[in-house]
């Protein structure tokens, strides 16, 4: 209940006006528009790049909000509270991670066609695309959780964090591309299965990474 209590707490927070989820939506959409505008009408090369350019803007716009992730909490107190509560520091790593796929992740799945309709995929890339950014979320949200813990106490946390994550997300944005690359050149490559056992493996383990960082920057 504790853990559920805080997702929710962390997801109205970020859905409120002006929040992280509606900077993350409002980037991602104007980039998979403006791209297509700069490429011109020539849809085999929109074809050619969709995949790559949209992992590329969910991993980037997903990125926005990873360094509210603990400062807020941190900032005012609220995170030594919670470090010394009932819940361990991995169940409050999963919390949070939860709580940041269901405020970024799932909204960015869910305008995706959005992507997929500037980028003119047909429906069998739709289908690829919506399948890379369910599976690729996951990882990102995780993997910026370790990121956000290690930057905690730094300053200017949020210029350090891409450079620490994004390197770990490079696996995320290939094989998303490469779902939606194979299904437009009607090829099975694997990609899927890739990106699915990379994913579950960061959501695995990232709460125990998280839980190291943060006890090492409650305890400096």
């Amino acid at each position: 209940m504790s853990c559920l209590a805080l997702i929710g707490r962390d997801v109205r927070l970020a859905s409120r006006g002006g929040g992280s989820t509606l900077l993350a939506l409002a980037f991602f959409a104007a980039i998979v528009t403006l791209v297509p505008l700069g490429i011109g009408p020539r849809p085999g090369l929109l074809h050619a790049v969709a995949g790559g350019i949209i992992m590329l803007c969910a991993t980037l716009a997903a990125l926005l909000s990873l360094d509210h992730l603990f400062q807020a909490d941190f900032d005012d107190g609220s995170l030594e509270l919670l470090a010394t509560g009932p819940l361990s520091l991995e169940s409050l790593a999963v919390s949070k991670i939860v709580a940041h796929w269901l405020a970024t992740g799932l909204p960015l799945l869910a305008i995706s066609p959005l992507a997929a309709f500037a980028m003119e995929l047909p429906g069998n890339g739709l289908f690829a695309l919506l399948q890379s950014v369910a599976l690729a979320t996951p990882a990102v949200s995780a993997m910026g959780a370790i990121g956000a813990s290690l930057t905690l106490a730094a300053k200017r946390g949020g210029l350090i964090l891409p450079l620490i994550v994004l390197p770990l997300l490079t696996p995320v944005v290939i094989f998303g591309a490469g779902i939606v690359r194979s299904a437009m050149e009607g090829m099975a490559n694997g990609a899927a299965l890739y990106l699915g056992a990379y994913s579950l493996a960061a959501v695995l383990l990232s709460p125990f990474a998280v839980a190291a960082g943060l006890r090492t920057n409650l305890s400096a």
